[in-house]
């Protein structure tokens, strides 16, 4: 892989981890323990690989908290 492509690659995995941290901060969990935000991830990881109506429940959850991002 030239250097060029390992610094994209590098940039967009950084770019993708900013965007994620921002999901925690908008949904109001910017001051939990990250111990207690890493369970819960890995709770609902569990739960949607056996869930899809969970899976929809909570989609529909989080489109409707981007939807309302002007409020």
């Amino acid at each position: 892989m030239s250097r060029s492509a390992t610094s994209d690659a590098r940039k967009k995995d950084t770019r993708d981890k900013i965007e994620l941290g921002g999901l925690i901060v908008k949904a109001g969990l910017r001051f939990e323990k990250r111990a207690l935000l890493l369970g819960a991830l890995v709770e609902l990881r569990e739960r949607l690989k056996s869930d899809d109506s969970e899976r929809s429940r909570l989609t529909a959850i989080g489109a409707e908290a981007f939807g309302n991002e002007g409020e």
